[in-house]
């Protein structure tokens, strides 16, 4: 409310309360950060310094002709714990999410962290890879990391127009495709495998196979296996003896976790339209 002085004919305004100052009673309700968020952007910063670590670890050392392997390597397994870190944020802000609240921005802000922790950090690993690997591609790994980040960016528009059955994924997830496409890269296999093992991850993406989503004893088991992940990087990058057998164990687990995951759900779809045809045939008897 404006009140005039009478002596000076000059219209002041009362001074807001607490409350109306710091601006938090009329701030829309969209623009309101939960827990949940803050715990996505976690996942958003940490997406971001695995780009950072990988373009100054490796990326600048390999241009300018510096031989510090020890540094690639720290700089190599940094990046892929930070991914790993991006993954444990967004396991958990879905978890807050459902116990607590999500704010009116909390898909958007999961979306676009994901895309920047899951889409191009892999993706920008992938590139990097095919410029320093000895028997690597520059411009064909240009490709696959592109083919990886357009992926991502079709399988989480996807995710947020079609609506699935409760508990389930329409397609391999983004972290844990990115998680195996990074597997494949740390795995030193010979060019052309990896190149198609990367692909093969990039189409699971986009594909109708079903994942189910972390949940209960899923969740417990998948936070157990991104921990035990990281020991091994850190074995991996410290030089531990066994440190190099360790990783590529872990990362040919990985992958073999992405290939079977999509048999077993492909038997089980079988097996389920199997019985519905046995139960058809039963009703139809006399």
């Amino acid at each position: 409310m404006t009140v005039i002085d009478p002596d000076t004919q000059a219209g002041w305004v009362p001074e807001a309360d607490d409350e109306d100052a710091d601006g938090t009673q009329d701030m829309p309700l969209s623009m309101r950060l939960s827990i949940a968020d803050t715990l996505t952007l976690g996942n958003a910063t940490c997406g971001f310094m695995a780009v950072y670590f990988t373009t100054t670890g490796i990326l600048i050392p390999h241009l300018t002709g510096s031989d510090e392997s020890g540094m690639a390597r720290h700089s190599a397994a940094t990046a892929v714990i930070l991914m790993l870190m991006a993954a444990v944020f967004d396991l958990f802000d879905g978890l807050v999410a459902r116990k607590l609240r999500s704010s009116p921005m909390g898909a958007e802000l999961d979306n676009l962290s994901d895309l920047i922790s899951f889409g191009l950090a892999p993706a920008y690993f992938v590139l990097v890879y095919g410029m320093v690997a000895d028997d690597a591609h520059q411009r064909v790994s240009a490709l696959a990391a592109i083919v990886v980040l357009l992926a991502v960016v079709l399988r989480l528009a996807r995710f947020s127009c079609v609506t699935l059955k409760d508990g389930m994924f329409q397609g391999m997830p983004s972290p844990f495709g990115a998680l195996t496409v990074v597997s494949i890269v740390l795995l030193e296999l010979p060019f052309v495998p990896t190149l198609l093992a990367i692909i093969g991850v990039a189409w699971l993406m986009v594909s109708r196979v079903e994942y189910p989503k972390p949940r209960g004893v899923l969740a417990v088991a998948m936070l157990s296996w991104i921990v035990a992940a990281m020991g091994l990087l850190a074995a991996w990058a410290f030089d531990a003896p066994g440190g190099q057998l360790l990783l590529q164990t872990g990362c040919a687990l990985q992958v073999v976790l992405g290939a079977v995951i999509p048999l077993f759900a492909t038997a089980r779809r079988v097996n389920t339209f199997r019985d519905n045809r046995r139960e058809a045939r039963a009703a139809q008897l006399p």
